[in-house]
């Protein structure tokens, strides 16, 4: 575990090393200062003209909300289409049918909301054409648009007059053009060369060596899996995700998964300091994250080492730690620091099977989820990040007798109060779709065995339909493989707490800061409550795991916490 621990902690530091410039890089991108990709500005600009957009048209924070909700529809219109219709369509040499009308829908908006709820079983479930021209390019699409928000929040809290946070197609098509696109063709030559197949034949057909004839699936595997992870998306082009060889053929491919998932959202906070000019702020944010991290990874990681008391009860060596459901290459240590890391940046990529988790590592999951601001999603990891330090800024001057401010800018009831409704909003929505769920499972005509829901019952199984909302609400897309939860039911009401985790923040942000954008900027002097130093980091910190961490540990008394006493 030691060994483990220590590779790590290596591949963490190689990350922040990757991350600090690519956070400089990112803030040129945005200011529009020159960059070593300006070479894409011609096809930007005929994009732009085809359009009819003007790119220099700066936005109020409703005109931005506008048009990055309006594209959504664009978007999700013609993804429902081709999943219902695949069956029919091109690019199928499985020969794969088209999706029912609700698991159609349940996947569109899980990838657009990057959530990647995956109710449909990967490679059997989805033809090449949904694969690459529906999956892949909501991948893209929704991982700039998350990224745009987030720039545009940073963009209103600078001292710049006027009200305009940006133009969003401007941010949108730069996210795509010039850090989610290049990234990813560079991460697919890593993935080619390691292994990962990229083609558009059908399954092969295989002759075993006990002589079994078998169908080996493939596909254009390497196209989708760089953005799944660079995007904080995870959806896999298998239903093993990334345990299956193909998505993940080496260890020197898992170290990449590792790098890359953390990229980006480590990135986007030093965009933070380089953009505002607050590096100190930067490195308390990171601090304030990387502390996050390692509280929710030490409990996981610690509990599947440890293995599982039943099965020691039974006599058997649990040296290896607890290895049900664990991938055998990379041991139960590797399997824990993956399954915490793609907790905390909801990617929830997967390489084990997290049903197979102890109760306590689950708890750890389920605070993670919910609280999806220790670096978090790209771009809505800082959106979840902010709505926290306007609740800790807010209190924490107040305690000291001073007028709530940050960036220069005061922050009044208003802030408070939208910061507070999200917050709350966040937890509401998967805990009252939780209670509905168990309430039609117990009063269910002939009782819940006849809805085929859970292979597991009592607290595990309340723990099971409890994880799948609020990995919605996350935008996580993990789930516990106990679930039967591609009916009806389940594919539209985790719809709706994908989507209202999704806009829910977003929308709040862009609020919050053009409330702020409008109001007159102060200098800051000696009564200004320092939001960059380590003391208001620990003070975020705390109010961050009270607020979250204390919202679900009534509900988790009734799920992992019953359970771990259980055992």
């Amino acid at each position: 575990m030691l060994i483990d621990s220590f590779g790590f902690g290596l591949i963490f530091i190689v990350t922040l090393c990757l991350a600090v410039p690519l956070g400089s890089y990112m803030k040129r991108v945005y200011h529009n200062d020159s960059s070593f990709l300006d070479f894409m500005l011609p096809l930007e600009k005929w994009i732009f003209k085809i359009c009819r957009i003007d790119p220099k048209k700066s936005m109020d924070w409703k005109q931005y909300l506008l048009a990055l909700l309006f594209i959504q529809v664009v978007w999700i219109v013609p993804a429902f289409i081709v999943l219902m219709l695949q069956g029919k369509l091109f690019l199928n040499p499985a020969h794969i049918t088209g999706m029912d009308w609700s698991l159609a829908l349940n996947s569109a908006i899980s990838f657009l909301t990057s959530t990647n709820l995956q109710h449909y079983a990967g490679e059997t479930g989805a033809s090449y054409l949904s694969q690459i021209g529906v999956f892949t390019y909501l991948q893209f699409v929704s991982a700039a648009t998350s990224l745009a928000a987030g720039v545009a929040i940073v963009r209103g809290l600078t001292a710049d007059p006027g009200t305009g946070v940006g133009n969003f197609f401007s941010d949108l098509l730069r996210s795509c053009t010039r850090i989610l696109l290049p990234l990813s063709i560079i991460v697919a030559f890593i993935f080619m060369i390691g292994g990962m197949p990229m083609t558009f034949n059908g399954p092969h057909q295989i002759t075993t060596l006990q002589g079994d004839m078998v169908q080996v699936a493939t596909g254009p595997v390497t196209a989708m899996v760089p953005i799944k992870e660079l995007g904080s998306n995870g959806g896999g082009f298998f239903g093993a995700n990334d345990a299956h060889p193909f998505e993940n053929p080496t260890f020197i491919t898992f170290i990449v998964h590792f790098i890359i998932v953390l990229l980006l959202p480590m990135a986007f906070v030093f965009f933070i300091g380089y953009y505002l000019n607050q590096k100190k702020f930067a490195r308390m944010l990171f601090g304030v994250m990387t502390a996050g991290l390692l509280l929710l990874i030490i409990p996981i990681v610690k509990g599947e080492a440890g293995g599982n008391p039943k099965i020691t009860a039974m006599g058997i060596d649990r040296s290896a730690g607890n290895m049900e459901g664990k991938e055998v290459r990379f041991g139960a240590t590797y399997s824990a620091y993956y399954c915490a890391e793609n907790i905390v940046i909801p990617a929830g990529t997967a390489v084990s099977v997290h049903d197979s988790y102890m109760p306590l590592s689950a708890t750890a999951m389920l605070i993670g989820m919910q609280i999806d601001a220790f670096f978090g999603g790209l771009g809505t990891g800082w959106i979840n990040m902010f709505m926290y330090l306007v609740i800790a800024v807010f209190i924490g001057t107040l305690m000291i007798g001073r007028s709530p401010e940050l960036f220069g800018k005061k922050i009044s009831t208003k802030e408070m109060q939208v910061a507070v409704m999200v917050n709350v909003f966040q937890i509401f929505v998967p805990l009252v779709l939780a209670a509905i769920a168990c309430f039609v499972y117990v009063n269910k005509n002939g009782g819940g065995d006849t809805l085929s829901w859970l292979s597991n019952k009592g607290p595990h199984g309340f723990t099971t339909m409890l994880y799948e909302y609020v990995s919605s609400v996350a935008g996580n897309g993990s789930n516990f493989g106990g679930l039967g939860n591609n009916t009806p039911f389940w594919n539209l009401t985790t719809a709706v707490a994908m989507l209202s985790g999704r806009f829910v923040p977003i929308i709040g942000g862009l609020m919050i800061v053009g409330l702020m954008k409008a109001k007159k900027f102060i200098p800051a002097s000696s009564g200004t409550l320092q939001t960059d130093s380590a003391t208001f980091g620990v003070f975020l910190l705390s109010i961050i795991l009270v607020l979250s961490a204390l919202s679900l540990f009534v509900i988790l008394m009734a799920g992992p916490i019953t359970e771990h006493f259980s055992l």
